[in-house]
């Protein structure tokens, strides 16, 4: 994991639009004030809709770094 991260913070590897937008959006919703189940109201069950944001971010992550290992793959 750390190679692929290298990776991509020396420009070795393009991430897609989509997973830099989800990686954005999962963090700009975990802090935001407004939320779709509120922890507030409903205690833990209220992280369920931040836990499936962040589900979403990682299957992205995973398919990055697999796209970026086949990139790698001898010919």
């Amino acid at each position: 994991m750390w190679r692929f991260l290298k990776a991509i913070k020396d420009r070795e590897h393009r991430v897609a639009a989509t997973t830099w937008a989800a990686a954005i959006a999962a963090v700009v919703y975990t802090f935001a004030p407004i939320d779709l189940i509120p922890e507030l109201v409903l205690g833990p069950l209220g992280f369920a809709d931040d836990i499936g944001l962040w589900s979403i971010l990682a299957l992205l992550f995973v398919r990055e770094q697999r796209r970026w290992q086949a990139g790698l793959a001898p010919e």
